[in-house]
């Protein structure tokens, strides 16, 4: 959430949680971000680079800073065999134009939102961080694909206007099969400099590189009967 990363370590997150058996729904993922500021903008969603992060005092200072305003647990014990505490000893941020202070972040919120709706019924996930402001509320023509193929192959022919919604289906994990990235399609929008202008929503995935308003990890996918499946071009 202070990183504004990449929306597959919201399965990672939930996988570890399954295997350990600990309750975790996709939902607390709201809570956490409602109360984690996003203090650092990374590339593509801004202009610095992990290694502009790693000179600012890397993850250490990042969570010197979260630790400092109460949101992790001093005192729980890592795999060091120290507290975070501990590990955290001398953590500093050496430049806060790369990572700012809790107290002036790039958004009170984390980078990631859980969106729930009728094409969502169960979440869906968006890099929020990397949404351009004017397209966090979007209303335009679906134009539908059922599968990545078919979205890349229109999107080079130009096949797509402004403000179109771009709907890819049927690449979840039962659909896919295998629930693959769509970075294809998402790198071509930003080449061409339209992720400012169309949306995408997906009941695949994407990389830590995408950028714009993509929504992906949409449930139930439309292989497994879910919402997505009727769509039509136009709606």
């Amino acid at each position: 959430m202070a990183l504004g990363g990449s929306t597959n370590s919201v399965l990672h997150l939930l996988a570890i949680a399954h295997e350990a058996g600990v309750d975790f729904s996709l939902a607390k993922l709201n809570d956490f971000s409602a109360r984690t500021p996003h203090l650092c903008k990374m590339s593509p969603a801004g202009k610095h680079h992990i290694e502009d992060l790693d000179r600012a005092g890397g993850i250490p200072a990042v969570m010197g800073e979260l630790m400092a305003a109460g949101l992790l647990d001093d005192g729980a014990l890592t795999v060091t065999g120290y507290s975070l505490s501990e590990n955290l000893a001398g953590a500093e941020v050496l430049d806060p134009r790369v990572i700012r202070p809790f107290e002036d972040p790039y958004s009170p919120t984390g980078g990631l939102a859980i969106l729930f709706g009728n094409l969502a019924l169960e979440g869906a996930v968006v890099k929020r961080a990397a949404v351009a402001p004017e397209m966090l509320t979007h209303r335009g023509p679906a134009r539908v694909f059922n599968s990545e193929e078919e979205a890349t192959a229109a999107i080079m022919a130009g096949h797509f206007q402004k403000g179109d919604v771009i709907v890819i289906r049927y690449e979840g994990p039962r659909g896919g099969p295998g629930m693959r990235e769509m970075l294809t399609p998402t790198s071509l929008l930003t080449g061409m400099g339209m992720d400012g202008e169309i949306a995408l929503l997906t009941d695949g995935r994407f990389s830590g590189a995408t950028q714009g308003a993509a929504i992906g990890h949409i449930s139930p996918e439309a292989a497994a009967g879910g919402p997505l499946a009727i769509v039509r071009d136009g709606d």
